[in-house]
This record gives C-alpha cells, sequence and structure tokens, in this order.
C-alpha cells in the first residue's frame, strides 16, 4: 500500500467517524412549533363572495426564537373544501411562547351550496373539520412544518341570535 493510499484511508475514516459523532452533539430535537386554528370570523357574506378571517395561534416550545415566513393551509367541512390559500406574513414567536395572527379569506361557496346546505340541516350537530398545511419558517433556510388539524364545530354556535 503506497503513503497516499494510505493517507486517504485513515483520512476517511477519521471523517466517518466525526460524522458520527455530529449526531450526538445536538442530542434529542427539540419539538416543533405547534399551529391551532382558533376562531373563523365571517366578515362578509353574500351569494357569489364569501369573506372571513381566519384566526391562528403558532406556539414555540422551542428554546430560540422561531421565525415564521407564512403559510399554506386548506379548510376542509366534512367532505367539502372550503378555502385554500398562501398567506405570506413575517413574524418572530419567542422561546415558549405564543403568537397570534390573522388570515384573510375571499371564497365563493356558491358551487357547493347544495352540499354546504345539507352540512348546516342540523344546526345542534356536530360537523366535522379538518384543516392541512404547511407553516414555512427559517430565517434563512426555510423549514416546512406539516399541520393537521382535525376538531368539530357546531353550526348552532355560529349563529348569531
Amino acid at each position: 500500500m503506497t503513503l497516499p493510499s494510505f493517507l486517504l484511508r485513515v483520512t476517511c475514516l477519521l471523517l466517518f467517524v466525526g460524522f458520527g459523532g455530529c449526531a450526538s452533539w445536538r442530542g434529542d430535537e427539540a419539538p416543533g412549533p405547534q399551529v391551532h386554528l382558533v376562531k373563523v370570523e365571517v366578515i362578509r357574506a353574500r351569494l357569489v363572495e364569501q369573506r372571513f378571517m381566519l384566526h391562528f395561534r403558532v406556539d414555540n416550545p422551542g428554546d430560540s426564537d422561531l421565525t415564521v415566513r407564512g403559510l399554506t393551509y386548506r379548510v376542509h367541512l366534512g367532505d367539502l373544501l372550503l378555502t385554500e390559500g398562501e398567506h405570506e406574513h413575517w413574524f418572530t414567536v419567542r422561546p415558549r411562547h405564543s403568537a397570534y395572527f390573522k388570515v384573510p379569506v375571499r371564497t365563493n361557496l356558491w358551487p357547493q351550496v347544495r352540499e354546504l346546505v345539507k352540512l348546516l340541516e342540523k344546526p345542534r350537530e356536530q360537523i366535522p373539520y379538518r384543516l392541512e398545511g404547511e407553516l414555512e419558517t427559517g430565517l434563512f433556510i426555510a423549514h416546512y412544518v406539516h399541520l393537521e388539524r382535525n376538531g368539530v364545530i357546531i353550526a348552532a354556535d355560529l349563529i348569531a341570535e
């Protein structure tokens, strides 16, 4: 074995051993941020256009600041897609704190009015909803946090008396 070949093998061995140690330096991964749909506010409801304000809360359980760049979202009511879109809004959430932000939504539910009426026929019954999307975080390099939340709403609770 020649000296350059020996040095190459030793260097590769040291690199592999060194990279194996890098994984253990960080320890356990910190839990990722959590995103919650807190409230859906009806701004205007007309026949062919509905405007809502989606209120979100981002929880940062980590030990460092969390920079949020934006959100891609889809909101389903039962099997019906109510809205989907993207919202770019940069803000920072301090460690072990929460921050709130609002997403304005404009949609046209007229094509799905039959399905929507069927869901709302019994206003005291629970209607399942699903929020899906990705939260884009990171200051210099983007990191995407997948989110999926399920819950129920009762239509009678949303109707003003």
